[in-house]
């Protein structure tokens, strides 16, 4: 008895201790550590609480209004937009004011190529109608559905618009070049022009009304071969369209060459 005793007052703290930790891995494992981590928060709290960061909710909170901020300023933009495109449509005449619509969509693959509009068939917009926006020409609506309608612009590679110099009146055809400027191909050799004239559609135009804005000479090229050729700045800012207003086509067009190249002769050839 005095034997089992002093082996007990030996061995109680060392069989205490493994007791305690196998029953410790029991309840580990029946909850799945939620006893410890609810022992765990027990302890942090008051550091925590002592801590200056902001809460979830509070984080919730500022996340929400900055969305909202977010929010406002788009519609402030688009609202800023829309009413310059309303200013712009209402210094039409009443008879010809044309259809406001919003660019629904633009494939990143085709950005200088074509844009989709909100408007269609059920607006009055038909294929062949003309598309503006401020500072001048767009392009041209080649497909409509009844609520959209795809347009071709006029940086689009495939695109051709019979122009003109409005100080010389100097003629030529302006071709897309998949950028925010545009290639001039001119009938004459040597054309009378100089860098920062004014470029609009001519009276040779088939599918544009002439006198529309297009662009500025940036840069010229009298030495190329067969034709002169420039560097045309477009206004229109085709690079961020978000407004633009849909015209109808002109009603009596003049008939289109079929020849898309410059004149051997002095007369110039008809155009797009």
């Amino acid at each position: 008895m005095v034997l089992l005793r002093r082996w007990w007052d030996r061995k109680s703290l060392q069989l205490g201790l493994v007791a305690l930790a196998l029953g410790s891995a029991w309840v580990l494992r029946e909850t799945q550590g939620a006893l410890l981590l609810e022992m765990y928060q027990v302890i942090t709290r008051p550091a925590q609480m002592l801590q200056a960061g902001p809460t979830p909710e509070e984080r919730l909170r500022d996340a929400r209004s900055l969305e909202l901020q977010a929010r406002i300023v788009d519609l402030e933009s688009q609202n800023k937009k829309l009413q310059n495109l309303l200013g712009y449509v209402t210094k039409e005449p009443v008879a010809s004011r044309p259809i406001p619509a919003r660019v629904l969509g633009r494939s990143a693959d085709h950005w200088w190529q074509q844009i989709t509009l909100d408007r269609g068939s059920n607006s009055g917009i038909q294929e062949g109608f003309i598309v503006k926006a401020e500072g001048g020409l767009v392009g041209l609506v080649e497909t409509v559905t009844p609520n959209t309608s795809r347009v071709l612009l006029i940086s689009d590679l495939k695109s051709q618009v019979g122009v003109t110099i409005s100080r010389t009146s100097a003629k030529g055809v302006l071709r897309g070049d998949s950028s925010a400027e545009a290639v001039l191909e001119f009938y004459e050799k040597v054309p009378n022009v100089k860098v920062g004239d004014f470029v609009s559609t001519s009276t040779y135009s088939q599918r544009y009304p002439s006198g529309v804005a297009v662009g500025r000479i940036k840069s010229l090229d009298l030495k190329k071969l067969p034709a002169s050729i420039a560097k045309v700045e477009l206004f229109p800012p085709i690079r961020s369209l978000d407004w633009v207003a849909v015209y109808p086509k002109p009603e009596e067009p003049i008939p289109e060459t079929e020849n898309s190249q410059p004149p051997t002769n002095p007369q110039p050839q008809k155009s797009n």
